[in-house]
């Protein structure tokens, strides 16, 4: 290469970096390389380290916005095992991984007994939230019950800047394991009161909706409310397969009676 293309190269390069465009100021040179042994149109090449630009930011902001996400790592859709749980419609999961039901701020409600992918199912759909560039909050509903506690006596004005509030996507993860007190009931009732219409809501539970209200303090009226808000745009799967871990742990014991 000329000294004098080397000075052209350099000058461009800076350039993109007075612009922003780091990651094409990085790619420049090898791309501008493979453009003349292609004898790659200008436009072509132009198209080629605009798109280098865009996937790395893409990929940066994708891995930042997991990272405060608090998604547990290692769970998505290519990893689930669909054979396993036939029950479930691959189509329909599919459906729900386009994200439209976050874009109309409905809600999903994924039902089954322990150990039949309801964590792995909401983790995966939270990924490709994330993915089609929607933030996501994820808690294990324990997890949730604590924050709700801390944050009871704030302020409208500063409540709503709570992530699971503002959060496109909130994930409720093992619902029903044990009953509400009545405080932990009204606090969750706010909660579904202000993300309804405004925020998509994931639930993952071992209780069907019919017994909710023994989860709910007893508390008929409020179960009934709850359930009105959540149900009024609402996607439900019901899981019935087998349990994942039960499965793992009886292959093991076979192994060792083999």
């Amino acid at each position: 290469m000329s000294t004098k293309h080397k000075l052209d190269i350099d000058q461009s390069r800076e350039r993109l970096h007075a612009f922003g465009l780091v990651h094409a100021a990085e790619r420049l040179e090898p791309l501008l390389s493979e453009a003349v042994k292609a004898d790659t149109s200008p436009h072509a090449f132009l198209d080629t380290l605009l798109e280098a630009e865009y996937q790395e930011r893409e990929a940066r902001r994708v891995k930042t916005a997991l990272r405060l996400s608090n998604l547990p790592t290692g769970l998505t859709l290519a990893d689930f095992d669909f054979a396993f749980q036939p029950a479930i419609e691959r189509s329909r999961i599919d459906t729900l991984a386009t994200c439209a039901f976050i874009r109309a701020a409905e809600t999903l409600l994924i039902q089954g007994p322990p150990g039949v992918g309801k964590t792995h199912l909401a983790v995966a759909l939270g990924v490709k939230a994330v993915e089609h560039g929607f933030s996501a909050q994820f808690y294990r509903f324990d997890e949730l019950k604590i924050v709700l506690k801390a944050d009871a006596h704030l302020p409208p004005a500063r409540l709503r800047r709570r992530k699971y509030l503002s959060t496109a996507l909130l994930i409720v993860d093992e619902l029903g394991f044990e009953p509400m007190t009545r405080e932990e009931a009204s606090l969750f009732f706010r909660l579904v009161t202000y993300r309804y219409a405004r925020g998509s809501l994931l639930i993952t539970t071992n209780k069907s909706v019919r017994d909710w209200t023994e989860i709910l303090a007893g508390d008929e009226a409020l179960t009934t409310a709850i359930l009105d808000r959540l149900l009024h745009k609402a996607h439900v799967i019901n899981i019935k397969g087998r349990s994942y871990r039960l499965s793992d742990l009886e292959n093991v014991l076979n192994g060792q009676i083999n």
